[in-house]
């Protein structure tokens, strides 16, 4: 009898001075000042050996695994405002807000069709690359890409040829000038010397070595389409430049959303080499085929956005699409970071004040690559955790307690 009025006391004990996130600077005193009243105790009439209530020798271990037990079963996390700081904890309050209906598709970045240009070859010859002009290198309009020589070649270099015929016009029209200006030279020879001129003026390059093949635009050379040392005819193309300045969005839709197309306006893409989503509107992208036209691929629907490139983009990368649909009003939605998945189970943790958090289980909706859609578990003026959810999720698996709800002394 004596033993259970004992256990009794010391539960009653244990329950009031349980940590709690609602506890104020008058119960923490309460908390941590333990006076026994020994009176209670001689009426028991037994032996205190083994039960030394002195402060210092109390045991307090039971008291604050019991407490901290009620907590997990809570889901209550406690962090301290130190930690909620220095972990970059922030939290936002949860508004219904427009959310547009989202496809998520794959595709490719492409380089846009007027911002490409082939370099080809004047004349037949082995082509000789300058020096620096690889795959990926950088060229200004007019810059020599190769010279292409047929010097050696049976048959004879068709650029010597050029050569000796041009100076040869050149000095015919030379001689012809000032006789013209005399009157001595009609008119109509004159112009036949001028225009011989100018014809072998046109089909020889400049060089005695063999012609160049120059970039018709500045940009970035994304092929070359001979090797170095490679005979090519006359027109024959050698590389291919892009001026990376606009860039193409292909997105791959699946056949089944085919009555959505009307619906869709634009899209956000994220490239496999950066987490980024990049919105086309921050771009001044927009969709450039109204219909969807027939693509390579069977099941698929291709539909293309052009975009300004900010430098950040490479073209010919595969990309993770988002095309946005038709805006729906009054979504609940949060970012993409406020998800926490345990076991597959999706999670968002909600602040209930300074320092308590509550994790809660949620069903998404739909993704537009920024934002998630959140059907059900969140309600309207609840505080969500938008940054530091990894730091909040590790301090309720390790039970993080903060000062003030330890009983240890």
């Amino acid at each position: 009898m004596k033993n259970l009025l004992y256990i009794i006391l010391c539960g009653a004990v244990i329950g009031l001075f349980a940590p709690s996130c609602a506890h104020t600077a008058e119960q923490d005193g309460l908390g941590h000042h333990h006076h026994h009243d020994h009176e209670a105790h001689d009426h028991h009439d037994h032996d205190h050996e083994g039960h030394d209530h002195e402060h210092e020798g109390h045991d307090h271990e039971g008291e604050e695994h019991h407490g901290h037990e009620k907590e997990n079963q809570a889901g209550i996390i406690h962090l301290t405002e130190a930690q909620i700081e220095e972990f970059g904890v922030k939290s936002t309050v949860v508004e219904p807000q427009e959310f547009s209906e989202v496809i998520k598709v794959s595709g490719q970045i492409m380089s846009a069709p007027d911002d490409r240009s082939v370099v080809s070859a004047k004349s037949s010859g082995i082509v000789t690359f300058a020096s620096g002009i690889t795959q990926g290198a950088k060229v200004n309009r007019g810059q020599s890409i190769a010279t292409v020589s047929a010097k050696g070649m049976a048959g004879g270099d068709s650029n010597e040829a050029a050569r000796v015929a041009y100076e040869a016009a050149k000095l015919e029209l030379d001689r012809l000038t000032p006789l013209h200006a005399d009157g001595i030279v009609s008119t109509r020879d004159y112009n036949a010397a001028k225009q011989a001129y100018e014809q072998a003026k046109a089909a020889y390059s400049g060089s005695a070595s063999g012609s160049y093949a120059a970039a018709a635009t500045s940009g970035i050379i994304t092929a070359l389409l001979v090797s170095q040392g490679e005979f090519v005819n006359a027109g024959q193309p050698i590389a291919e430049i892009s001026g990376n300045r606009e860039l193409t969005l292909r997105a791959d839709l699946p056949e089944k959303y085919y009555k959505l197309l009307p619906t869709i306006t634009t899209a956000s893409f994220r490239t496999a080499y950066s987490d980024q989503v990049i919105s086309l509107s921050e771009l001044g992208g927009h969709r450039i085929s109204e219909n969807a036209a027939v693509g390579s691929r069977p099941g698929y629907l291709p539909l293309y956005f052009r975009f300004n490139n900010n430098g950040s983009v490479v073209s010919g990368t595969p990309a993770e699409i988002y095309l946005i649909g038709t805006p729906r009003k009054d979504v609940i939605a949060v970012p993409v970071a406020s998800l926490s998945e345990q076991q597959g189970q999706l999670f968002v943790f909600v602040q209930l004040d300074e320092d308590c958090f509550k994790k809660v289980p949620v069903v998404t909706g739909q993704s537009n690559g920024q934002l998630v859609e959140i059907i059900s578990g969140l309600k309207e003026g609840e505080r969500v955790v938008t940054e530091g959810t990894t730091f909040v999720r590790l301090a309720e698996t390790s039970g993080v307690v903060p000062e003030g709800h330890s009983h240890t002394h």
